[in-house]
């Protein structure tokens, strides 16, 4: 548990859900899936990307400075939602505020294009490297807004976003910054990156009605789909007249590798992770999980076995939000925070497809969010309603 709560005050993000948090909300709501067949290289694949009317935004971003017409999707789908987020919390230029923003990929679009270019004709292009350095969506972001306190980047695969907010908390709780915007932006709808993953054999090819059966433990094949997103919150120190939510607990964890890419079969680093969150709380007093679930058969089942180990009898409500909008790798945990913090704003649960629930909480009071990524690293955060909402 944090020595004094800390408030997120807004929220946003871009997704195959939409830009606001009302859109957001009713596509939440609504019980099809944000997937579609996409045209990836010479290959049709199941995919998650934003909107025309988003794009169009995006490319709008891009020309408005000719010095953002080389940045990578990654880089721009950040700036746009930084840009939402911090006039949401009523920050501005003159604000003092750190920046974290992570990206488990990166600028993997124009990296692929600049390495091609390499291939063919044996040379580098001049804005190959400033381009794609990890530190450059964070730097690009603080340019934007001309922010002026610290600005990070780092990549922690799919725990990404949730480690930026670890970062912010404590950045915060050392007195070092009073404000920070924390978050995780991801393109990764390209060749290499699709076929990183069809290596792996736990790319969807299934047909069905839900391509993506995040969270079905009955699935007998890997069903990941990846999309493309940003999705930013604003940290502040303690309570404020504008808390969407309060944090309550963070926990973080990471366990000796059994393979590669894998946890082990009950994800000892989810029940670390969640056990730190909690702190003193008792289990009982968590109403709902928004769990990692990317759709792969041991990826889900091992999480789920850890929540039946730290919550013993009394499993709480669990969602996911990945069989709607795909698996958005850096972004994807504060995703889940948007959408614990929309479930706590309207005190209503959003189902899983064809998971049978025995119960339904009648409030909503308390909800742990979780992500992990390649390597182990896994992150809970507990959130907490306010009055306020």
């Amino acid at each position: 548990m944090l020595k004094e709560p800390i408030s997120i005050t807004a929220i946003s993000s871009i997704s195959s859900l939409g830009n606001s948090s009302e859109e957001i909300w009713n596509s939440y709501l609504d019980d099809n899936h944000y997937l579609s067949q996409i045209t990836i290289g010479e290959q049709n694949v199941w995919g998650s990307t934003v909107s025309n009317k988003i794009r169009l935004d995006i490319e709008n971003l891009r020309e408005s400075d000719s010095k953002y017409r080389e940045l990578d999707d990654s880089v721009l789908f950040a700036m746009y939602s930084a840009r939402h987020v911090v006039s949401d919390a009523g920050w501005d230029e003159h604000t003092d505020f750190g920046i974290n923003i992570g990206s488990s990929r990166g600028a993997t679009s124009l990296f692929e294009k600049y390495h091609e270019e390499f291939l063919r004709e044996g040379k580098s292009s001049t804005l190959s490297s400033p381009t794609t350095t990890l530190g450059n969506i964070s730097s690009w972001v603080a340019h934007d807004l001309k922010s002026k306190g610290p600005d990070i980047s780092h990549s922690i695969t799919c725990s990404t976003a949730l480690h930026a907010l670890l970062n912010g908390v404590a950045w915060i709780q050392s007195g070092m910054a009073d404000k920070f915007l924390i978050g995780g932006s991801e393109a990764p709808l390209t060749p290499f990156t699709i076929a990183q993953m069809q290596a792996l054999k736990i790319y969807s090819e299934d047909t069905g009605e839900f391509p993506c059966r995040a969270f079905d433990l009955e699935k007998k094949q890997n069903t990941m789909v990846l999309g493309e997103a940003a999705a930013m919150a604003c940290l502040e120190k303690g309570k404020k007249n504008s808390t969407l939510a309060l944090i309550e607990g963070i926990g973080f964890a990471t366990e000796p590798l059994e393979h590669n890419v894998s946890i082990s079969a009950d994800a000892l680093c989810f029940q670390q992770s969640m056990k730190m969150a909690l702190g003193d709380l008792h289990p009982d007093e968590v109403d709902a999980i928004v769990m990692h679930a990317p759709g792969t058969v041991k990826g889900d089942l091992s999480e789920f076995k850890a929540i039946e180990k730290v919550f013993c009898n009394k499993t709480p409500f669990l969602t996911t939000n990945k069989w709607k909008v795909g698996h958005t790798f850096g972004a994807s945990g504060m995703l889940s925070v948007e959408m614990a913090i929309l479930m706590l704003q309207y005190q209503q649960v959003i189902k899983v497809p064809k998971i049978a629930y025995n119960t339904i909480p009648n409030t909503i009071q308390r909800i742990i969010i979780n992500a992990v990524g390649f390597g182990g690293n896994a992150v809970s955060i507990l959130l907490k309603k306010t009055n306020s909402l």
